[in-house]
């Protein structure tokens, strides 16, 4: 099994059982997570789906993308290690991945 820790804001850390083939943002929605709400579903029109991850993935991740960054530039409680979740395909190579859902201010 496969495993993904979150910490939503104000939250306790959780460990959700993790699909590989699905984008973390799917995982997260999948999972219950309220304060994810991914209002574009994935499309990358939108910045709901921010999360921070932790840096010891960093390399792991795919690069970000010009959108991904413009989009991310509109969020204030953005952090060097902002990504949007659903930018982010998991699998077994991500397996522990540790990501605290951005608090949303908006």
């Amino acid at each position: 099994m496969l495993k993904l820790l979150v910490t939503p804001p104000a939250g306790a850390q959780t460990v959700v059982e993790a699909q590989e083939g699905l984008s973390v943002m799917e995982i997260l929605r999948d999972a219950g997570f309220e304060s994810l709400p991914a209002f574009c579903g994935g499309c990358l029109s939108c910045a709901t789906c921010h999360v921070y991850v932790d840096p010891a993935f960093a390399a792991l991740l795919p690069p970000m993308s010009d959108d991904e960054d413009a989009l991310l530039d509109g969020a204030e409680q953005r952090r060097p290690t902002s990504r949007l979740s659903c930018q982010i395909a998991f699998g077994p190579a991500l397996d522990g991945l540790t990501v605290e859902i951005a608090p949303d201010l908006g």
